[in-house]
C-alpha cells in the first residue's frame, strides 16, 4: 500500500484560489441538492465558473457533497478533480471524499486519501475515522483498522458514539469477534447503533443465543430498538429455530408500528418458515399491503424448504402476475423446490428461463441446486458432466454434493471419482470420508474402509459432531450425539431406551447396517445409532411439552435413515406432529408419515 501513498502525495494539480472567491447567492446554492443526475450538476458548474463563483470553498463543498452522496464511478472521479483543486482542503472536505468512497466500490481510496490528511497537518475528527472504518471493513483490511483504532485512542476518539459501532462492525467484517465484543464492552453507556452492531457481529458469527441475551439488555436500559434491531433479532430466532420467542418479537414488532417496514415483514416471513410454522409466514405474507422481490422470495423459498414445490411454482407465477421481478433469490428457491420434489425437468426450464429471460447470472448455490436436482434423480453421470462443464471453476461444495448422491445411490466407483476431485481442492473435511468409508462399508470393501479412515486421521480431518435444538418454554436446549454432559442426561437416556422398546412394540427395526464397524456386534451398533441428537431432542420434548403440542427440532446436519424411521413411529404412536429442519430441509412427521414421501 506503500507506494500508492507515495504517488497519491506526490500528484500537485492545479490549485484554486479560494482565499478572495466571491460568496454564491444562497438561491445558486439551494439547486445543487435538487440535481437528480451528475449531468444537471454540471450544468450549474458550468454556469458557475461563467460567473466566477468556482473558487468559493462553499460552493466546492456543495458540489463534492453531492457527488459523494450516493457515489459512482463518473460522480466520484468528478468529486476528486474538484478536490484537487483546492489549495488547503479542511478536515470537512476530507471526510466528505473519504465517505463517498467508503459507500462506493473503491474503499481503498479512502484509506490513501488519508494519507493526505496527514501530510498536510489536519487534525482527524470522528467522522473521519467512521468512514475510513467503513472502508477497511468493506475492504477486510484488519492490519490498517487495527492501526487506525490506535490512532483513533491516541486522539481520544475510541469511546466516541460515532466512532465506536464502525469500528465494531471493522472487526466483526474482518472475523476478529472478540475485538469487537471487547470494543462494545468499553463502552459505558451504549447507543442502540453500538448495540445493532454487536448484536449483528453475534448474529454473523453464529452465535444467536448472544445475539438475544444483547436484544433483551438493549431492552433492560430503556433505549428504544429500531427497525435494524428487529431485523437483527428475528434473524437470530430463525438460526435457533425459536419460534415462542419468534412470536414474542412479531407482537413487539405491531406494538410498536415495525410492521410498516417491508423488511422486518419480510424477516418474520423468514424466521416462521425456518422456526417450522409455515402456516404463520403465509399469513404475514398475505397480510402485507405492500410486497417488494425480497418478499416474495421469501415465500417461494419457505414454500421449497418445507418440502411444498407445487405452491413455491405457484407462488412464482403468481409475483409474474403482480409485475413483480424475480431475482437470484426467486430461482434458488425454485430450483431447490424442483430438486426436492423430483421435478428434473422443470428444474431445467427454470433454470434456463433465469439466464436467458431474465438475465440473472447464476452462482454457486444455483449450480449446487442443478447438481443436486440431477443427482436426486440418479442421473449421476449427467451430473458429473454438468459441474465439469461450468463456466467457472467448480467448488468443493458442488462436488460434495454429488458425492452425497453417489452415496444415496450406492455408486462406489463414480464416489471415487468425484473425492478425488473433492481432495485435489480441500482434503481437510472429515464428512467427505466419512460418506465414502460409509458407502464402501455397505458394499463390504473393507480394505477401502480401513485405508480412508487412516487417510482422515493423517490429515487431522474431523467430522462435525451431530447436534440438534429443541425450544421449550421459550428455552433452547441442545443435544450432541452420544450426549452425556447435558444435566438431565441421565434421566433423557432412560426415557429414550424405554421409548426405544415401545416403538419396537409397533414395528419399529433399528437401522444397524448405518453402523459400519465390522467388530461389533448389532446390540453394540443399536446403541451406537440410539442417541443421536435428533432421538434426544425429539425425547425431551416428549418429556417436556404437553400431549398434543407440535414438536420443533433443529439439526446441523443432514437427518439420518434411522432417525427419520423412528420420527414417523413416534408421531404415529404419542399422536405429535414432528417439524424436523436438518441441513437441507423441514420433514413434518405426521400419523406415521413425512411429507418428505422419503425423497430425501
Amino acid at each position: 500500500m506503500a507506494a500508492p501513498i507515495i504517488q497519491c502525495i506526490a500528484h500537485s494539480p492545479t490549485k484554486l484560489n479560494t482565499e478572495f472567491a466571491p460568496e454564491p447567492p444562497p438561491s445558486l446554492l439551494s439547486l445543487i441538492p435538487k440535481c437528480t443526475s451528475l449531468r444537471e450538476l454540471k450544468q450549474i458548474q458550468a454556469y458557475i465558473i461563467k460567473t466566477d463563483l468556482h473558487n468559493s470553498h462553499t460552493v466546492i463543498k456543495k458540489l463534492i457533497n453531492f457527488c459523494t452522496s450516493s457515489p459512482t464511478t463518473a460522480s466520484m472521479d468528478h468529486a476528486h478533480k474538484m478536490f484537487d483543486q483546492i489549495p488547503q482542503p479542511d478536515i470537512v472536505l476530507f471526510n466528505t471524499m473519504a465517505r463517498g468512497y467508503a459507500r462506493f466500490d473503491d474503499p481503498l481510496r479512502a484509506i490513501l486519501l488519508f494519507s493526505q490528511v496527514l501530510f498536510y497537518g489536519l487534525l482527524p475528527d470522528d467522522y473521519t475515522f467512521s468512514s475510513l472504518f467503513k472502508a477497511c471493513a468493506r475492504l477486510k483490511a484488519l492490519q490498517e483498522g487495527k492501526q487506525l483504532h490506535c490512532l483513533a485512542v491516541k486522539l481520544g476518539f475510541s469511546a466516541n458514539m460515532y466512532v465506536c459501532p464502525t469500528l465494531i462492525n471493522m472487526y466483526t467484517a474482518c472475523n476478529d469477534m472478540n475485538a469487537a465484543r471487547r470494543v462494545f464492552d468499553k463502552i459505558d453507556e451504549p447507543c442502540v447503533v453500538a448495540y445493532n452492531a454487536i448484536i449483528t457481529s453475534c448474529a454473523r458469527s453464529s452465535q444467536p443465543n448472544e445475539a438475544l441475551a444483547l436484544f433483551r439488555e438493549l431492552q433492560e436500559s430503556g433505549l428504544k430498538p429500531t427497525d435494524v434491531t428487529m431485523l437483527l433479532a428475528l434473524s437470530s430466532c430463525a438460526l435457533l429455530g425459536a419460534l415462542d420467542l419468534g412470536r414474542w418479537i412479531h407482537e413487539y414488532v405491531k406494538k410498536n408500528g415495525f410492521d410498516q417496514y417491508v423488511k422486518v415483514n419480510t424477516a418474520l416471513i423468514d424466521m416462521y418458515a425456518k422456526c417450522g410454522s409455515l402456516e404463520d409466514a403465509v399469513s404475514v405474507f398475505r397480510e402485507m399491503p405492500r410486497r417488494d422481490t425480497q418478499a416474495w422470495s421469501a415465500m417461494i423459498v419457505g414454500y421449497a424448504t418445507h418440502g411444498h414445490g407445487s405452491q413455491a411454482i405457484s407462488m412464482l407465477e403468481e409475483m409474474k402476475k403482480a409485475k413483480v421481478q424475480p431475482d437470484e433469490i426467486s430461482f434458488l428457491g425454485i430450483l431447490y423446490a424442483c430438486s426436492h420434489n423430483g421435478l428434473v425437468e422443470e428444474g431445467y426450464e427454470y433454470f434456463h428461463s433465469m439466464t436467458h429471460e431474465y438475465g440473472i447470472v447464476p452462482s454457486i448455490k444455483h449450480y449446487g441446486c442443478m447438481v443436486d436436482l440431477l443427482g436426486r434423480a440418479g442421473r449421476l453421470e449427467e451430473a458429473y458432466k454438468f459441474i465439469d462443464e461450468l463456466p467457472i471453476k467448480p467448488t468443493p461444495i458442488l462436488w460434495r454434493t454429488l458425492l452425497s448422491s453417489c452415496s444415496s445411490h450406492g455408486n462406489v466407483e463414480m464416489a471415487k471419482q468425484v473425492i478425488e476431485r473433492i481432495f485435489e481442492l480441500d482434503d481437510s473435511h472429515g464428512g467427505d470420508y466419512v460418506i465414502l468409508s460409509n458407502l464402501c462399508a455397505r458394499n463390504g470393501r473393507w480394505d477401502d474402509v480401513n485405508h480412508l479412515r487412516k487417510t482422515m486421521t493423517d490429515k487431522g480431518a474431523v467430522k462435525v459432531p451431530g447436534c440438534s435444538s429443541i425450544e421449550v418454554n421459550n428455552v433452547v436446549h441442545e443435544f450432541f450425539a452420544g450426549d452425556g454432559v447435558h444435566s438431565k442426561s441421565t434421566v433423557l437416556h432412560h426415557a429414550l431406551d424405554e421409548l426405544v422398546k415401545e416403538l419396537k412394540l409397533a414395528g419399529y427395526v433399528p437401522d444397524t447396517s448405518l453402523v459400519f464397524y465390522a467388530d461389533i456386534e448389532d446390540e453394540e451398533k443399536e446403541i451406537v445409532i440410539r442417541y443421536h441428537s435428533e432421538k434426544l431432542a425429539i425425547t425431551y420434548g416428549l418429556l417436556n411439552t404437553t400431549p398434543g403440542t407440535t414438536i420443533r427440532v433443529v439439526k446441523n446436519l443432514r437427518v439420518c435413515v434411522d432417525c427419520h424411521n423412528a420420527a414417523k413411529f413416534i408421531s404415529l404412536i404419542f399422536g405429535r406432529q414432528i417439524i424436523l429442519r436438518d441441513v437441507q430441509r423441514f420433514h413434518h412427521f405426521k400419523d406415521g408419515e413425512c411429507s418428505c414421501g422419503d425423497y430425501w
